[in-house]
């Protein structure tokens, strides 16, 4: 079922385009992320969809119902912000109650829901605390728990987790989507970490320069995306250069030819078209002789090893092209700097996508 539906949202600030010409429906219970670099407008429409911001054009439907221009205490949704604006100068459950003071909720009725959220956030020994002395991840989730008292339609997550280290970071990631999954709300959070749009989202919207690049599935977007710049940012990948070879076959920037997964994407006459693979897909083997002639192998030699204990990052020199590939100690006993290695690039692995678009002059 969907549940919010974008139309053709558009955001100018002066002649610049913030948000251009969105098109998007978030369904009824699921996380979705949008997800890209500063500046390419997933703040602003965060904003818009919250009511803080007007479309300069197009329409915010929730629920079947217009509601561009209705005003932001009017739309029913809880908000997260980045810097968690919770009140210094109160307790965790005054902070929490506070939302429900704003709609007269009753002080008894106040009582029961702080009590029913603290225990929610597992917090309900620290009630009577000052939100000054809490943690980072204590912070984030006394937020949350304010965000949600009101037991809101949508909750909006603007980059909630930046402030804190990376440890605790990962582990609050795994607390909201739990929180989240257990309440069945729907939730839009915005964040310029792909890895944590990838551990929390059921749906990863993409955006490049105010548009969407791309929407889909975490594991979707990652292992079939649509161009360079979402390839690019989403995960390690080796992105080369190919032409159009033989049979439908394409030519890497050192000559060989390789078979791909989508052929039907080789263009007729060379042009700007990209190789997609993995570098857990590159496979490798020590030594070139044995299957050096084989399809879809090439030889290179190791210049690089980021080793982290259980993997290890190789980064091969080949010709014409630099290859990295993601592997193991078992997996490749013998990996070291210097050594002549062949990597085997299987070709479901290797996918065409487009190039990236040129950047505009300034």
């Amino acid at each position: 079922m969907t549940h919010l539906t974008l139309q053709s949202v558009t955001k100018r600030f002066g002649a610049a385009h913030a948000v251009d010409n969105v098109d998007l429906t978030i369904p009824e219970g699921k996380l979705v992320c949008f997800l890209g670099p500063s500046g390419c407008g997933k703040t602003t429409l965060l904003r818009m969809i919250a009511g803080l911001e007007m479309p300069t054009s197009g329409a915010v439907m929730f629920a079947g119902r217009d509601i561009t221009h209705v005003s932001a205490n009017q739309r029913d949704f809880g908000m997260v912000f980045q810097s968690l604006a919770l009140f210094p100068h109160m307790t965790v459950a005054e902070n929490i109650a506070y939302p429900l003071k704003l709609r007269k909720t009753g002080k008894s009725e106040q009582a029961k829901r702080v009590a029913e959220l603290l225990e929610l956030i597992q917090l309900p020994h620290m009630a009577e605390r000052p939100v000054t002395r809490l943690s980072g991840g204590q912070r984030q989730r006394v937020a949350i728990a304010r965000a949600i008292a009101t037991s809101p339609k949508l909750l909006l997550l603007d980059e909630p987790l930046s402030a804190l280290d990376a440890k605790l970071r990962e582990a609050m990631q795994i607390e909201i989507r739990l929180l989240q999954q257990r309440l069945g709300i729907t939730t839009i959070m915005v964040t310029h970490d792909q890895r944590e749009a990838m551990t929390m989202a059921d749906e990863i919207v993409v955006m490049e320069r105010g548009r969407i690049a791309q929407v889909g599935k975490p594991l979707d977007i990652y292992r079939d995306p649509v161009s360079e710049f979402v390839a690019d940012f989403i995960g390690l990948g080796n992105i080369l250069p190919v032409t159009n070879g033989e049979s439908g076959k394409v030519r890497l920037p050192g000559g060989q030819q390789i078979t791909v997964a989508n052929p039907e994407r080789v263009p007729e006459a060379s042009g700007d078209i990209r190789l997609l693979i993995r570098p857990e897909d590159v496979h490798l083997q020590v030594g070139a002789g044995q299957g050096a002639g084989e399809s879809n192998s090439v030889r290179g030699t190791v210049r690089f090893i980021r080793d982290v204990g259980a993997s290890l990052e190789a980064t091969i020199d080949c010709a014409g092209f630099t290859l990295t590939a993601a592997t193991t100690p078992r997996e490749v006993p013998g990996l070291a700097p210097g050594v002549v290695v062949l990597a085997a690039l299987p070709a479901q692995a290797c996918k065409l996508i487009a190039a990236r678009a040129p950047q505009a002059a300034a």
